[in-house]
């Protein structure tokens, strides 16, 4: 039986072939590949510090957990919706904010339309700083500012959602077709009346559609801001937590997959509104 890759076409007639999808040596750099990986995967595991111990006995404890939470505590509820209602506002004003400051670091941090080099090298800088750092750093930073509370959060939020909406709102800018600006700027019009009437009517789409998704990912983002002092349903949360109240702790979780559900549906129905 010879090889169909490595046999000669004259001798294929007459006689029978095994079908191999891959030469001998391309077999021996997959299996060194995987080999490299499996060592790089060993290596990683090994400088993670685990309590292995801890890990053995993590079944039995998920399910004490469990059985401690069940049935959630509806009691919880009249401390638990004010905190709710907190959490969407940091959310809802926080992605506002962020609007706000996102446009214009959006135009200059666009590779067409930035005046200069200048002043595209500060958006980009200023897009890819808020990108870099999580929600919960941001977090951390305000609350040793501003102090603790929903400000915090509120601002938390905001600064990190610029980056993401400079970033994508940039990027329609830099995609949007560039005929009408050129007969705008034909017939004399000015900065602004090309602003309005060639660049804005052709990322209204995605601007609605990258807002109402950051709008989205920040009411779950500042579910968690809480817990480091950032106002929301967090902060409720972390004290269930350290009080071991078990059963207000799953009706804060099932009150959080809620206010989820309800982001998923409002931003559903707005975007097939506007979109």
């Amino acid at each position: 039986m010879k090889n169909l890759t490595t046999a000669p076409l004259k001798d294929i007639g007459g006689e029978s072939f095994r079908w191999e999808r891959y030469t001998p040596l391309q077999r021996m750099r997959r299996f060194a590949g995987m080999f490299i990986v499996a060592g790089i995967l060993l290596w990683t595991i090994s400088t993670i510090d685990v309590f292995w111990p801890w890990v053995w006995t993590a079944p039995a404890e998920m399910q004490d957990m469990i059985y401690r939470m069940i049935p959630p505590n509806p009691r919880a509820l009249p401390e638990i919706l004010p905190a709710l209602l907190e959490t969407i506002n940091i959310a809802s004003v926080g992605t506002l904010l962020a609007i706000i400051i996102s446009l214009p670091v959006a135009y200059f941090g666009a590779r067409n339309v930035s005046p200069n080099r200048f002043t595209l090298a500060i958006a980009r800088v200023i897009i890819v700083s808020s990108r870099s750092i999580d929600t919960l750093i941001w977090a951390l930073l305000f609350v040793a500012i501003l102090g603790p509370g929903p400000l915090a959060g509120v601002v938390a939020i905001a600064f990190r959602s610029v980056g993401f909406l400079g970033k994508l709102i940039g990027e329609s800018i830099e995609e949007m077709d560039w005929g009408p600006i050129e007969a705008l700027q034909a017939s004399g019009a000015s900065q602004g009346h090309i602003i309005n009437y060639a660049i804005v009517p052709q990322i209204i789409p995605s601007f609605w559609a990258v807002a109402i998704l950051r709008w989205d990912i920040n009411i779950r983002e500042s579910t968690v801001l809480g817990m480091v002092g950032a106002g929301g349903i967090g902060m409720l949360f972390q004290v269930a937590i350290d009080l071991f109240r078990w059963n207000t702790v799953s009706m804060v979780l099932v009150s959080i997959v809620v206010v989820v559900l309800f982001g998923e549906v409002v931003t559903g129905i707005v975007r097939r509104k506007i979109i």
